[in-house]
This record gives C-alpha cells, sequence and structure tokens, in this order.
C-alpha cells in the first residue's frame, strides 16, 4: 500500500489553498496512494482569525471540514488533515486545538490529534517571536488509528522535539507517524532532518513529514523538505522547497525484519513497567 506525503507554499487565503491542496491530493491518488498527508496549517496559513476560523468549522459554517470530507469520498482517499484549528467538539466556543484529522475513503473522521506540544519559542528570523498559546490549546492524548497502509501515530511539527511522545506511538502499535510541519528555516535548517530520522529509527516506523516549504504571509520562510522516512531511518523521499507530491510503498516485511532483528522495545529499560523510574528528592 501506497502513502504520500504533500509539501505546500500555503498562503492566507483559505480558498486558494483548498484549491491547491485539492489538486495535489488528486495527484497523489493517482499516484495510488491510499492515504495521504497534508502539512500543518495546509489551509490558513499566516491567518490571524484562528479562533474565528475554529469556530465557524465547529459549527459547521466553515469550508474546510466539508471540503476535506467530500475530497477523501471523490478520490477514495485517507487524508491526514495536517492541522487546521478546531475547539473541542462538545464546546465550540472555548480556545481552539491545532488539530490534526484522520479522515476516511467514505468522508467520515475517524481520528483527532490535538498537538500536545506548542511552539512558544524565540527565533532569530525576520519574525523573532513564535507564540502558538496565544492562539492554541495544548493537546492530552496520544492517537494512534488503524488504515489501509498500517497502523498509524499522529503528530504534528514541534512535538518532533519530545521522543517520550513518539515511544508512547511505538507502545500503542504504531507501524508508520505523521509529521505535517510548518518549521521555520532556521530551525528546520538546523535540526529537521536529524529529527525526522531520529524519530524513524528509534520507533522503527515508517515517518510521513509532510511541510511547508517557501514564503508565507507574516513574513514567514518555511524549510519545506518534506519527506518519507523508513524505520532504518533512510530518506525514501524528499522535495527540497515549493509544491510536491512524494510516494512511497511500505514494506512490511523489511520493517518487521528491522524489528525482529533490533528488537528495542523489549531492550528499553528507561520508564518502561516501572523499571529505573527518576527517584523522588526532598529538600
Amino acid at each position: 500500500m501506497k502513502a504520500a506525503v504533500i509539501q505546500m507554499v500555503s498562503q492566507d487565503d483559505v480558498l486558494a489553498n483548498l484549491q491547491r491542496a485539492g489538486a495535489l491530493l488528486e495527484q497523489a491518488a493517482f499516484g495510488g496512494a491510499r492515504l495521504a498527508v497534508l502539512p500543518e496549517n495546509f489551509a490558513a496559513m499566516g491567518c490571524k482569525d484562528a479562533a474565528a476560523i475554529g469556530l465557524a468549522e465547529a459549527v459547521g459554517e466553515g469550508p474546510i471540514l466539508p471540503w476535506l470530507k467530500r475530497t477523501a469520498r471523490d478520490l477514495g482517499l485517507w487524508i491526514v488533515a495536517g492541522t487546521l484549528p478546531l475547539p473541542p467538539a462538545d464546546r465550540p466556543e472555548a480556545k481552539a486545538h491545532a488539530c490534526s484529522l484522520l479522515i476516511d475513503e467514505h468522508g467520515e473522521v475517524v481520528a483527532r490529534y490535538d498537538k500536545l506540544h506548542l511552539f512558544d519559542v524565540d527565533v532569530a528570523d525576520n519574525r523573532g517571536r513564535y507564540r502558538e498559546s496565544d492562539d492554541y490549546a495544548h493537546g492530552a492524548q496520544v492517537v494512534v488509528a488503524d488504515t489501509p497502509v498500517g497502523r498509524v501515530g499522529l503528530s504534528v511539527c514541534y512535538d518532533l522535539r519530545f521522543p517520550e511522545l513518539y515511544s508512547a506511538l511505538r507502545d500503542a502499535g504504531a507501524e508508520l507517524i505523521t509529521a505535517p510541519a510548518a518549521f521555520t528555516a532556521v530551525t528546520g535548517a538546523a535540526h529537521w532532518e536529524v529529527l525526522i530520522r531520529a524519530r524513524a529509527i528509534e520507533t522503527q516506523c515508517y515517518l510521513l513529514a509532510a511541510a511547508q516549504g517557501g514564503t508565507h504571509p507574516g513574513p514567514r520562510e518555511t524549510h519545506g523538505h518534506a519527506a518519507i522516512i523508513d524505520p532504518w531511518g533512510r530518506i525514501v523521499a524528499e522535495q527540497a522547497h515549493g509544491e510536491a507530491v512524494l510516494l512511497a510503498t511500505r514494506d512490511t516485511d523489511e520493517q518487521a525484519s528491522i524489528r525482529a532483528r533490533m528488537p528495542v522495545v523489549s531492550h528499553r529499560r528507561f520508564f518502561s513497567q516501572g523499571a529505573l523510574r527518576p527517584a523522588h528528592t526532598s529538600e
């Protein structure tokens, strides 16, 4: 079964972004993909009204969710919808989460992951200061779901710096992990490749790293380099900048062989079954 990773250069026009995303998803489906991963902020990059977008989507008045469901049905494609702002389902008036949805080929939402780690960081670029927590609430759950290409764990962008999440995804049965992102040009040049390869190596999962790759309103420049990484840490496909659709076939036999020959999960001693937990200290 093939999976696709998509790179975009999204702007602040939601409808124009959806049109571009649709063309790229169509290309993925025609290439034989059963599942495709869109990048972080695929529909709204640089928009200053995340709360308004999220509220409209939550109450059924926004364009993004209906478009995602219709596109999945029309293409017969499972879609990991990068991220979009969405408040909790039962509290549409609450602060939005940076939400990654998994939508099946029938247009049904089968999983929702709210980004756990928010990018509140100072970066030496022309923007300088990033505070995702101004617009978004932290997520609270690890999410893994079955798909036609295997059991998929969901993560987003800044999560890549927190390996304990990826250990939890592997423990929950993940065979592939999605990482839709919009890494800055500065942090991406420094750490993007080493992080996505490390997360693949340590979990022995395929890493599906969709990305934004270009210049956006703000002004903001993203690193790009969307990639598919195999469970041995090899780069199977990569695109430096601009729009792209990357395709790869999961080799289940090789993945099983890697896990059997190097059984790191059974060897792990830190934070596993109570072994070697940090000692409690007192003043």
